[in-house]
């Protein structure tokens, strides 16, 4: 299915990372599970939902594949700061792109902790997506708990240290801010709607103060599953899903709750 080339911006925005959970069969499968359920789901197929699928680097052609027959969209978990270069082991936005790819995932926690990635490094991913016209996913999120305003401050420095270094070396375009705290990934729950709403509140107002940005989301990340988008503030755009979504059935829930949270706002407003 060919995509709009300037399409109107959806209302809300649902990601889901497969991580290292699939192995090739299982990845296709779910592909085309998705299409199937994207094909047939009237808030993905008239643009309200934006719905994207991010499967390990050596499955993504097919993926790709599998998805471009539907209103869903995929991309990478990674990226390459280099556009081409004697890298092994590593891929870059242009080839992300080449593929069909239309996002990447940037500063993942995981990424941050277990690969050392710095602001310096996030910056430079950043803006190889930028500039290879992919959106960059990227995550931010504080270590421990405490108050939102804490959450707000930390989360509105790394994306300022991303965005900046990125802004040094191109123009920045639309960028998914998933904020994923750190305490509540791969926890039995996700933090409270309270506090989910709060710290995104003060992130969308930041994100969108800055130059380029008027078209970024802000969608959370973080043990997020079925039945949490119902309790969470407009200002959440959506979710960022990880093992919580990786059975189709869970994910058709969370876009039925979705469209319906979609359909609340509109009568109220």
């Amino acid at each position: 299915m060919s995509h709009p080339a300037n399409p109107a911006p959806a209302k809300a925005v649902i990601g889901v990372s497969l991580k290292m959970y699939f192995g090739y069969r299982r990845t296709i499968d779910y592909c085309e599970a998705v299409a199937d359920l994207a094909s047939k789901h009237p808030a993905v197929l008239n643009g309200d939902i934006e719905l994207f699928i991010l499967p390990s680097a050596p499955t993504l052609v097919p993926a790709q594949a599998i998805l471009e027959t539907s209103p869903a969209a995929s991309g990478a978990q990674d990226i390459f700061w280099e556009d081409e270069g004697p890298y092994t082991g590593e891929y870059s936005g242009k080839l992300i792109n080449e593929i069909g790819g239309r996002y990447v995932e940037v500063g993942h926690a995981e990424r941050r902790r277990i690969f050392g990635e710095d602001h310096r490094i996030i910056g430079l991913k950043t803006a190889a997506a930028y500039r290879n016209g992919l959106t960059p996913v990227l995550c931010v999120g504080e270590l421990t708990a405490g108050s939102p305003e804490e959450a707000i401050a930390q989360c509105t420095a790394e994306i300022d240290a991303a965005l900046n270094r990125a802004g040094s070396l191109g123009p920045t375009t639309r960028t998914i801010i998933a904020y994923e705290p750190q305490w509540a990934i791969g926890a039995p729950e996700p933090a409270t709607p309270e506090y989910i709403s709060a710290v995104i509140r003060g992130l969308d107002a930041h994100l969108r103060s800055l130059p380029g940005q008027e078209n970024s989301r802000v969608i959370y990340g973080g043990s997020a599953g079925p039945g949490l988008i119902t309790e969470l503030d407009t200002a959440v755009a959506g979710l960022f899903l990880g093992r919580f979504a990786h059975d189709p059935a869970a994910l058709k829930t969370i876009l039925d709750e979705t469209a319906t949270r979609l359909a609340k706002q509109k009568v109220a407003a």
